[in-house]
């Protein structure tokens, strides 16, 4: 019983927070116990506020009662544009509530009901109200359904044929998520049958649904005529070549579709050759996500050679596929002459190091590449020296994703050595590599001297306090650097007592990761001391960490009195001594850290705890 008062009461600091701060624009509420009393004091606020643009909801416990409150509150409410309601226990009764204020609603823009109880009732109220609202832009209902049994229905194909029949009267929705909803061949028809005369719908999400081959015929015959839509989902459909055929022939006529989503079906050989050949005569695809189809070497030799000669193309992913090093010989030479690709996805295949030689080579001359995501492809520390080589000469990629590869200490060591003299590289992600204390010093080598990282990734390195302590001199001097994430290493309280020495005086640094670091109140308070000087960190991840009252209190005064932090995440701590929720929360650490919310005078706040 004391922990669901405890509970209540931390929730109840929040709402206090809200109701006394009059220039609030961004509520979040989430990771907060919250059912229908706290949403219907919230709802009661909403009819009178005049600042709060947007309320996120999601991960709670709202049933009908304070779903019915928040759309009375919608009525009369005028100022707010987004609300988040994802993953609540909302049913299509309330929802048919929530659809009469959007017929009376005029500035709500973004509304999220997803992983709800819509069902096909609710989705059929909804269609009626978007065929009256005339604010509504984007509208999320994936993962309406709750199973296949008697107890409750997905939206399935009477809600998309619901769907459908609103697009050909609606005129303001131009995003409509129905990821996840059991729509099968059916309802695609009935959506597809709407794109061929619907004139505002530029994005739909059909992920994870049944449509089939038969389906994305349909999809394909509306594709030839349709002028509005420019991204198109359908990951995990169950398409094979004969959807992906008619797929591919529409592209050779459709003049407006620019992202093609693909992932995750059963295309082969024939229907990834079909793409190939709409390639030659397509003009407006730029991307194009095959991901986890059955592509093979042979394959990768037909897309490279349409590469070669494609002047729109500027995305491809292939990544968790069947891709070896041959493959990524033949896709290296299309590299050395294309000249639209800018981002290549090929995470998860088996490239291995002498696949990365190849590629290592075309970015020598490659003058276009942005991005190659390569993480997963067990390059080991030889195709990193590859890579570094390359990176001492390419002057374009600015994204570079390894993660995952068993680069280790040596691999990380060449890389860092190519930071020193590259000029363009601002993005570099090396997850779980083994990096270790000694890959840290090298890094902390090349920061001193490198003028352009900005975001730096090391997250389950295996790192201590010692490569804490060699970062922390780096970012004394470095002057770019503006993301470092650290999560799930070793550091403790050492590492973030070094860490806190560097942040007194350096300048660029906006955003810190520290989460699951076994970081104590030592630690905690020594960050929240250097914060007191620091004028540029806007973020800190502290979240799954041992801190306790006397950290979340000291880190309480750096809310009230610094001038940019606006984020701080400290859940799954031990701030007190009963579990609530995510954390060990005690009325100390907790009553001065909803305080200091509250008090904060420079803007929003996004508190977590």
């Amino acid at each position: 019983m004391r922990m669901i008062q405890k509970s209540f009461s931390r929730a109840e600091a929040q709402f206090q927070t809200f109701v006394f701060n009059s220039t609030l624009t961004t509520l979040d509420l989430r990771g907060r116990s919250i059912g229908d009393n706290e949403a219907q004091v919230l709802a009661e606020e909403l009819k009178t506020n005049s600042t709060l643009t947007t309320v996120d909801l999601s991960g709670k416990s709202i049933r009908v009662n304070g779903a019915l409150a928040l759309a009375e509150a919608l009525k009369a409410n005028s100022t707010l544009t987004t609300l988040n309601l994802e993953q609540n226990e909302i049913e299509w009764t309330a929802v048919k509530v929530l659809s009469e204020a959007l017929k009376i609603n005029s500035t709500l823009t973004t509304l999220n009901l997803a992983s709800n109880w819509i069902e096909g009732s609710g989705a059929q109220a909804l269609s009626e109200a978007l065929m009256i609202n005339s604010t509504l832009t984007t509208l999320h209902l994936e993962r309406n359904w709750i199973g296949s049994n008697s107890i409750g229905n997905p939206i399935g194909d009477n809600g998309a044929e619901a769907m459908a029949y609103a697009l050909k009267a609606n005129s303001t929705l131009t995003s409509l998520h129905l990821t996840s909803n059991l729509i099968r061949d059916i309802g695609t028809r009935a959506l597809a049958e709407s794109l061929k005369t619907n004139s505002t719908l530029t994005t739909l999400h059909l992920t994870s649904n049944l449509i089939g081959d038969n389906g994305a015929l349909a999809l394909a015959e509306a594709l030839k005529t349709n002028s509005t839509l420019t991204t198109l989902h359908l990951t995990n459909n169950s398409i094979r070549d004969n959807g992906a055929l008619a797929l591919a022939e529409a592209l050779k006529t459709n003049s407006t579709l620019a992202a093609l989503d693909l992932q995750n079906n059963s295309v082969w050989y024939k229907g990834l050759l079909g793409f190939s050949e709409a390639f030659k005569t397509n003009s407006t695809l730029t991307t194009l996500e095959l991901q986890g189809n059955l592509i093979k070497d042979k394959i990768v030799l037909e897309l490279s050679e349409a590469c070669r000669n494609n002047l729109t193309l500027t995305t491809l992913d292939l990544g968790y596929s069947s891709i070896g090093a041959n493959g990524a010989q033949v896709l290296s030479e299309a590299l050395k002459t294309n000249s639209t690709l800018t981002t290549l996805y090929l995470w998860s295949n088996s490239i291995g190091e002498n696949g990365t030689r190849a590629l290592s080579e075309a970015l020598k001359s490659n003058s276009n590449l942005t991005t190659l995501d390569l993480s997963q492809n067990l390059i080991r520390d030889n195709g990193a020296q590859a890579l570094s080589e390359a990176l001492k000469t390419n002057a374009t990629l600015t994204t570079l994703d390894l993660q995952n590869n068993s680069i280790g200490d040596n691999g990380a060591q060449a890389l860092f050595e190519a930071l020193k003299t590259n000029l363009t590289l601002t993005t570099l992600c090396l997850w779980n590599n083994a990096i270790g204390d000694n890959g840290a010093l090298a890094l902390s080598e090349a920061l001193k001297t490198n003028s352009n990282l900005t975001t730096l990734e090391l997250r389950l390195n295996s790192m201590t306090y010692k490569g804490a302590q060699a970062l922390s001199e780096a970012l004394k001097t470095n002057s770019t650097l503006t993301t470092l994430e650290l999560r799930s290493n070793q550091i403790g309280d050492d590492g973030a007592l070094a860490l806190s020495e560097a942040l007194k005086t350096n300048l660029t640094l906006n955003t810190l990761d520290l989460g699951n670091n076994q970081i104590r109140d030592n630690g905690a308070h020594a960050l929240a001391e250097a914060l007191k000087t620091n004028s540029t960190l806007t973020t800190l991840y502290l979240e799954n960490n041992l801190i306790g009252d006397y950290g979340a209190q000291a880190l309480s005064g750096v809310l009230k009195s610094s001038s940019s932090l606006t984020t701080l995440d400290l859940e799954n701590n031990l701030i007190g001594d009963n579990l609530i929720g995510d954390n060990l929360i005690g009325d100390n650490g907790a009553q001065a850290l909803s305080t200091s919310h509250k008090t904060k005078s420079t803007g929003p706040v996004r508190l977590l705890f």
